[in-house]
């Protein structure tokens, strides 16, 4: 708060944008004048009155007077800087002067004049400062000459003052000219850098339409991966409805509803599969409250029909019954994608007596799943590389996309990862999940 009432005053209570710095400092040099002038004038003041020297009090008096007004006036009108620049810089100088022809060199008032380049380069031009400071100068060399009034100092010492006046003016002029230099050149490469940001921006949104366009594209392809087994799943059903029927078969109402809850089991699963990609990254996904073993049944029970010509067994022994907070279908997508691979990978290799394991521990904050199969393992070439989008050991009949789908699922909405073993022929996949996710 004592910041920003400071700021106001030395800013006389103006706002500047970025490109009004040059302005926005010349108000606060003008008030930090203002303020060192009411202080030397009231130290002016104090001083002549102790000394009983009461001939600069009456002018000291109107100084601060002046000053005051102008302080208030720079407030009423941003407009009016130029004009009180003016004002306050034809006081100093008729201030400086009066110091010099009416004291004596002993009392050093002459000392104050140094300070005048400041005040001119501060709140004038290059060209009304080098005037200035010529009538200054003339002023001073004249003053033991002229015949109105006694000056006590001796051309000597006014060609010597004018001399050192002239000294700092110079180098306060070109300290100027190199702040003012420095100044633009950050201006330049800040405008620089402005449109390079803004080129950025404008790469960054074609990068982004782009990026969510291949994102649409593997969307699409993941979609299509998740799909493609239940509705071979469908197919098989009706395919064997069909069949029967063709056959003459007598369909018995038993296993008529088996097939037609499958079907329709199948057919859910594939709407929450749409669902769960629309709602993939969404922060405020509907958590699931269900058993394990609830769970990884569903996921076995999609594998089904595809075991049926196969001897393919899929060993799971229920454990204890654990309820968990989680999000279910995206779990059973991860289970399924690995129980898929697991069923290709045993039929394409004719492996004898193909089993697939699942176990699950109970730990103590998490439950560690495991899917173990001995479809001779994976290539040690090939075991960095199964989590990479589109790699596929299965030629054309593979996309890629389900472990590196699966293991974004547990990236993503369970903060773990899959990890892989494989040796000896046998390889296993394990996930380790949160019983009750954030």
């Amino acid at each position: 708060m004592k910041n920003k009432i400071l700021e106001n005053f030395f800013t006389s209570g103006w706002t500047f944008g970025e490109d009004e710095n040059e302005s926005r400092n010349k108000f606060q040099m003008m008030n930090i004048a203002f303020v060192l002038s009411f202080a030397g004038l009231l130290f002016g003041i104090s001083i002549n009155i102790v000394r009983e020297a009461t001939t600069l009090i009456p002018i000291e008096i109107i100084l601060l007077f002046v000053n005051i007004v102008l302080l208030f006036a720079l407030r009423f009108n941003k407009n009016y800087f130029k004009t009180i620049s003016f004002i306050v810089t034809l006081q100093y100088s008729m201030l400086f002067l009066l110091l010099v022809y009416v004291s004596k060199p002993e009392e050093l008032k002459h000392i104050w004049l140094f300070t005048y380049p400041i005040v001119l380069l501060y709140f004038g031009n290059d060209k009304s400062a080098f005037v200035w400071v010529a009538v200054m100068v003339f002023f001073l060399i004249i003053a033991p000459l002229q015949p109105f009034v006694h000056v006590t100092y001796s051309l000597f010492q006014m060609m010597y003052i004018s001399f050192v006046l002239i000294i700092v003016s110079i180098i306060i002029y070109f300290y100027q000219k190199r702040m003012d230099e420095a100044t633009k050149l950050i201006l330049e490469q800040k405008n620089m850098l402005k449109k390079q940001l803004e080129e950025l921006i404008k790469k960054d949104k074609i990068l982004s339409i782009q990026s969510k366009q291949a994102v649409m594209g593997e969307m699409i392809s993941m979609i299509a991966h998740q799909w493609r087994q239940p509705l071979s799943t469908v197919t098989l059903n009706i395919s064997n409805l069909q069949v029967k029927r063709m056959l003459g078969e007598t369909l018995q109402e038993e296993e008529l509803e088996k097939a037609l809850n499958d079907i329709n089991n199948t057919i859910i699963y594939l709407s929450d599969t749409i669902d769960d990609f629309q709602t993939y990254f969404h922060p405020k996904k509907e958590i699931s409250k269900l058993e394990i073993n609830e769970l990884i049944q569903k996921a076995i029970n999609f594998t089904k029909l595809r075991l049926k010509e196969t001897k393919i067994q899929i060993i799971y022994a229920q454990t204890e019954k654990i309820v968990i907070q989680t999000y279910a279908n995206e779990m059973i997508q991860v289970l399924l994608n690995i129980l898929n691979n697991a069923i290709d990978e045993l039929i394409t290799r004719e492996i004898q007596h193909p089993k697939i394991l699942i176990r699950v521990i109970n730990l103590e904050e998490t439950l560690q799943l495991e899917i173990e199969d001995n479809a001779g393992g994976i290539k040690e070439e090939h075991i960095d590389s199964i989590f990479e989008p589109y790699f596929s050991t299965k030629g054309k009949n593979g996309t890629g996309l389900g472990l590196y789908m699966s293991q974004m699922i547990m990236q993503k909405q369970f903060q773990s990862s899959i990890e892989v073993y494989s040796q000896n022929n046998i390889t296993i996949f394990t996930l380790k999940v949160a019983k009750k996710l954030a």
